[in-house]
């Protein structure tokens, strides 16, 4: 007997008997619709704490700082950990790695008209320079030697007016400081700045150079906005480097290292190395041979790793709770083939006398139980993207409250395929057992049934 044959008997069987049918079919479409829905949702938290993570910087990057150095003087002074350009240059032979950036951070006043802010400057390399969104400005050409800062879009909340003292944290209001259209002047040495500032009349001391340092752009985002860029002051570390030899020359520079006489190193000392991986998965073997080599290291997805061991128990719970239903379901399933046998015992019998294949008996009753199985994935799969837009939709407000957007409930193209595919094979297991007892039945026995 051909498949379409089969397949057509087993639809008219199935029809003969609607209500046993959809009664059937509604418990496969319940357990399908549950276990998506709960699969959608483990997969909605994954996604949604790896996006949120991803908002708060790179997740191919390591940082490292120096067991030793923390930026200021007269600590440990174990220069075998020093972060320099050697140590960085160490760091690039490393296997996954792409680039490592330097972070130098330099102490500054930055004042415009009657604001002014004190901050430091974060030196980094022109490849983590890349990396800043910038919504107003771009950045400088490779063979510009101007030294400019990009500021992040929340910087403006640090700078106070200098007679009144009031700033953003005083009264919530956004100083107006301009920084594309008005100029801002720097000062680098800022332990001359302060002496200069609270001395008195008897003992004068002379301000320092201010340095009028452009603005090459602003992250992107208004002030309510927020990235891993926001809050501080960029610039290309080698023009930063040149600009704090320019202005100390040959005493200390703050926060830099001294030798046991006092006197600075020949060498820049970084505060920070932010190390980039070629992909996630082999952050952690890189942030441990870091680790391995004495200095600290840590990255995002030493975070995302843990929170994914909770979503992943999460997942397997709410998959859980859903393949109850289903089980239901295939209960049902078994039932509905059991009676559909002792309802067609005569007709199984006939067929056997005729001589028909006992492999199409029990595939007659497959293609039943599969179909029902079918029918009821393929709704219970509707229903779930109806109930997952609906939750989306509801949740949206929440989570815009909370700071956090996206869908909660994603069906991806493979859990999709997957529950029709499982709700099928789910049905067919169910009839497997019914279908045997029909093709072992009697002939002589089932035509002489009543």
């Amino acid at each position: 007997m051909k498949f379409l044959d089969l397949l057509a008997m087993s639809v008219s069987n199935l029809k003969r008997r609607k209500l046993r049918t959809f009664l059937t079919v509604l418990g496969v479409i319940i357990g399908t619709a549950s276990v998506v829905i709960m699969v959608s949702l483990g997969i909605g938290l994954n996604s949604l704490m790896i996006e949120q993570y991803a908002s708060y910087g790179d997740m191919t990057m390591v940082t490292v700082y120096s067991n030793s150095y923390y930026g200021g003087g007269g600590g440990e002074t174990d220069e075998s950990t020093f972060l320099t350009d050697e140590k960085l240059a160490e760091f690039q032979r490393i296997d996954h790695v792409t680039g490592v950036s330097p972070v130098l951070n330099a102490d500054a006043v930055l004042k415009q008209g009657a604001y002014y802010c004190s901050t430091n400057v974060v030196g980094v390399s022109r490849d983590y320079l890349e990396k800043i969104p910038l919504g107003q400005g771009e950045l400088a050409a490779a063979d510009d030697n101007e030294l400019k800062f990009y500021y992040g879009n929340r910087v403006s909340m640090w700078f106070s007016n200098e007679k009144t003292g009031a700033g953003y944290w005083d009264n919530e209001e956004v100083p107006p400081v301009d920084f594309m259209g008005k100029p801002m002047f720097v000062v680098f040495d800022t332990n001359a700045y302060w002496q200069s500032r609270w001395s008195d009349s008897e003992n004068p001391v002379k301000p320092p150079k201010k340095y009028m340092i452009p603005c090459g752009g602003v992250v992107e985002g208004s002030f309510d906005d927020y990235n891993n860029y926001s809050y501080d002051i960029y610039t290309d570390v080698e023009l930063l480097k040149n600009q704090l030899k320019m202005v100390f020359k040959k005493n200390p520079i703050p926060g830099q290292p001294t030798n046991s006489k006092g006197k600075p190193y020949s060498y820049f000392v970084y505060n920070q190395a932010m190390v980039f991986v070629d992909d996630m998965e082999n952050v952690l073997e890189v942030q441990q041979q870091l680790t391995d080599m004495g200095y600290q290291a840590n990255s995002q997805m030493e975070w995302i790793e843990q929170a994914q061991q909770t979503t992943g128990m999460v997942q397997l719970v709410l998959g859980g709770i859903g393949a109850v239903s289903l089980f239901v379901a295939a209960i049902g399933i078994a039932n509905t083939m059991m009676m559909s046998i002792y309802e067609r015992t005569k007709e199984i019998g006939v067929i056997k006398v005729l001589g028909c294949d006992m492999r199409n008996i029990r595939n007659m009753f497959l293609l039943e139980s599969g179909f029902i199985g079918f029918m009821g994935g393929v709704a219970g799969l509707l229903i779930s993207y109806a109930v997952g837009y609906a939750m989306n939709h509801f949740l949206s407000i929440g989570q815009q409250m909370m700071g956090v957007a996206g869908d909660i409930s994603r069906i991806p193209l493979w859990l999709a395929g997957g529950a029709i595919v499982f709700a099928v094979l789910v049905g067919m297991a169910a009839g497997f057992f019914p279908s045997l007892r029909a093709m072992h039945l009697s002939p002589l026995a089932a035509i002489r049934n009543e």
